[in-house]
Formats: structure tokens, sequence, C-alpha cells
């Protein structure tokens, strides 16, 4: 069994995608081919805003929607310490200073009522994420973001395809930001990104900034990146895209036959959050005798991942940051009981059923 199946979707849509890569081989515009004008335009459509940019990356896009705001030194920005490093990382690039707040324990995501404490004269923007397939309050983050004058980035590079009160992810907010790396609900097969806004002047400023500035050619008004996306990635995505609707349904499914085995066993099974849907980009139980659990899984043939198990308030490099063990606990537990069984739109009711068993046989 394998943690994520790419090869099972490949396989449905092999010659579509053949046929999108040998197009784009043909006219030989590798670099912002009309693939990505595109796909652009159906992301834009998808998810209800006026304007998708595609990106090189989701770390990309992170770094480009915090340049179009004019972050840099001496600001902060607030964000969770239960994410992928990339989150706080791009904070830090741009010499600005991550803020964390610490977790709600049911979405995994950042606690809306510890926010506005952390709210400071510095405070320049506010970063939820959207972990394992859901996104944050964002209801509640956008009324205090308002209350303060305070632009909010919604990182979905988990969450694209999910719903907040009928609301699309990346919808959410001033900006929107996901990741098409492949082992996402949406993903190429490669790096890959997207930026989306209702805001016609952010939209200007960041398409600019992911082609290094430029305005027009041979004219740079402001620094910016080598943020492209590939137009092989476009294409791919461009089919990926025509079933991932029916690839969300399929992926809810699995979950609901995992929560209806897993929840008798004492195991903490994945919670919605209220308003919520998820495209359970993992399936993610806690237990406290995890890495024992795990152990006992693969001898079963079931492989799980842990991610995440350090906090980004206790990785080295944000040491100067000046924080220690207890002050984020619910990350913390999180992090130290989260584990990731094998979830993908194409997992077999057989397959489902051998990852239950071997809990059963562990835990029962």
């Amino acid at each position: 069994m394998e943690f994520i199946d790419l090869k099972s979707q490949q396989k449905r849509i092999r010659e579509k995608i053949d046929r999108r890569i040998a197009t784009v081989l043909e006219h030989g515009a590798y670099i912002m081919g009309p693939e990505v004008e595109e796909l652009e335009k159906r992301l834009a459509d998808y998810v209800g805003v006026k304007h998708c940019i595609g990106a090189a990356s989701g770390t990309d896009t992170l770094l480009i929607a915090l340049m179009a705001l004019g972050i840099g030194p001496g600001d902060e920005v607030i964000t969770v310490p239960y994410t992928w490093i990339s989150t706080a990382e791009m904070i830090a690039l741009i010499h600005a200073t991550p803020v964390f707040v610490d977790i709600d324990p049911v979405s995994y995501n950042m606690d809306a009522s510890q926010l506005e404490a952390a709210i400071t004269p510095k405070t320049k923007a506010i970063m939820p994420v959207g972990i394992y397939g859901q996104t944050a309050d964002m209801t509640a983050i956008n009324a205090i973001a308002t209350k303060y004058n305070l632009p909010v980035i919604e990182d979905a590079a988990q969450s694209f395809g999910s719903t907040h009160y009928g609301k699309q992810s990346c919808a959410l907010s001033v900006i929107g930001s996901t990741s098409f790396f492949p082992s996402k609900p949406l993903g190429c097969y490669g790096d890959g990104g997207a930026l989306f806004t209702d805001d016609d002047h952010l939209a200007g400023i960041m398409r600019q900034i992911r082609v290094h500035g430029q305005a027009k050619k041979h004219h740079h008004p402001i620094v910016g990146i080598n943020g492209r996306l590939d137009t092989l990635q476009a294409a791919i995505l461009l089919e990926k895209l025509e079933i991932f609707p029916d690839e969300i349904i399929k992926r809810q499914l699995v979950a609901e036959r995992y929560n209806a085995a897993l929840a008798p066993l004492g195991v903490e099974i994945p919670r919605l959050a209220p308003g919520n849907t998820s495209v359970y980009a993992q399936y993610t139980i806690l237990h406290p005798q995890r890495d024992e659990l795990s152990a006992s899984l693969a001898k079963a043939g079931v492989p799980s991942v842990s991610y995440y198990a350090v906090p980004l308030h206790l990785q080295p490099v944000f040491a100067y940051l000046g924080h220690q063990i207890g002050d984020f606990p619910i990350a913390e537990r999180v992090a130290s009981h989260g584990l990731s069984l094998p979830m993908n739109p194409y997992l077999a009711d057989a397959e489902v059923q051998q990852v239950c068993d071997a809990f059963k046989a562990v835990l029962a």
C-alpha cells in the first residue's frame, strides 16, 4: 500500500495529459505559455474571484503576497506554529517577524480567540493556515482583521477545494495562496502554486513580482523574483482540475469510512469546525502512543507519517523568538500525537479495511 497514490489518478487521465503535454511541446512556449493563462482563468472561476496568478510554488506565492503588501523589516505577521515551515519561513525571509498564536483542538488551525491578543502596533498582516484539508475560522479572523485594518493572507496549500460557510478556500481573504505540490489534492508533476484576489491593484503587483518586478519589457519598477509557473505544469493541472470535484467527493467518502471504523477504537479522529468542509489533504488522527502505533501499522504493511512533529516555535531557526516548550500547548500536543494515514481518492475499500484491521489488531 502506498501512502500517497498518484499512479491511479494518472491512469484515469493519462491520454488527456499526454495530449496536453504534446500541445505544449508543439508550440514550445515553455514559460508563461497559453496554458498558464487558461489555467488562471479556470481557477479564478472555480474559486469565485476576479484574479488568479500562477506561480512557481506554494512557497513563492506566500513570498509574493507578503512582498505585494509591502511587508518588511520591523513588521510582524501573525501565523501559527503548527504548519510546514514555508509559512513562517517566508515571513522571516523578508526580515519581518513571525508571531505565533496557538491552534484550536478541532481544526488544528489558528485559534481565532487568541488572535486579538497577539496584535501589536507592528502587526502588518495575519496569515492563517488551512491544515490537513479544512480552513481556519476565517469568519472570526476576518472580523478581527477588519477591526484593526489588517490584510489576511490565507495559506491554503492544503485546503484548496474546501469551503467555509459555502465559500471556497482562497476566496476568503484579501489574498489566497495555494500549492500544487504533487501530493496536494490538486497537484501537478513538479512544483507549482497560485495566488487569488479580488483586488485589482494587488493582482497587478503580484503579477509583476513573479516576473522580476517587470511591468513591461525592460521596465522594472519594483523588486521581484523568478516565480513563474511552468507551462507544462499548467497543462497538467488543466486536466487534473476537470476531475478535481469528483476526487474531493471520493476523499470525503474515504474519510467517512475511516471515521466509522476508528472512532470506536478510542482514536481521536479528524473533526470539522463549524461551517467547514474538508478535502482531506491528509487524514490525521491523534494518539498518545503515536510512534508505537506507527511502528505496529508498518509491520502490517500500512504506511503512516508524522507531519510537523516539531512545531515551528521549537525549531532552531526560530530560537531567536525566545519560545519554549509549553508556550503553545495545543500545537505541541497535535505535533506529538498526530499520525497521518493513507489518503487518496482511489483508496479501495479493501485498502481502507486493511488500515482499519491493523488498528483493531493493535488497539482493540
